[in-house]
């Protein structure tokens, strides 16, 4: 059997340790891959959220924050919507657009601490 392609958002961020803290406590996220700079300064990050794969990197330069959101808005399809929902706002972030039905949708859109909005929702 053939390997299936993937493609892995790569998000830069400011503060990649809290950012990694903010992603495993709003999403249950898991570590697959670390990669620590000077002092032992987290610089890469490979997450998984329900096996759904992004990275984060340390980039002092970029502030998404600042420019009042990132370039690019992620789509996390899960099978609760709502309870993901409810734990991102738990863990800070910013209710963007509450969860509803839309478009054959169960779905909601947050921005988190770090200015990336993501729409988390289900496929009705």
């Amino acid at each position: 059997m053939s390997a299936q392609a993937r493609i892995a958002p790569w998000l830069l961020v400011r503060h990649a340790e809290e950012a990694a803290a903010f992603y495993k406590a709003a999403f249950h996220a898991v570590e697959l891959h670390r990669l620590e700079g000077d002092g032992s300064k987290l610089e890469l990050a490979q997450l998984a959220v329900q096996g759904a794969e992004f990275w984060i990197q340390e980039d002092a330069e970029f502030d998404p924050a600042a420019a009042g959101r990132g370039l690019a808005r992620m789509i996390l399809t899960v099978e609760d919507p709502d309870s993901l929902f409810d734990q991102a706002v738990a863990a800070g972030a910013v209710v963007i657009v509450p969860m509803e039905e839309a478009h054959g949708w169960r779905v909601g859109r947050i921005a988190d601490p770090l200015g990336h909005h993501w729409e988390i929702g289900k496929q009705l």
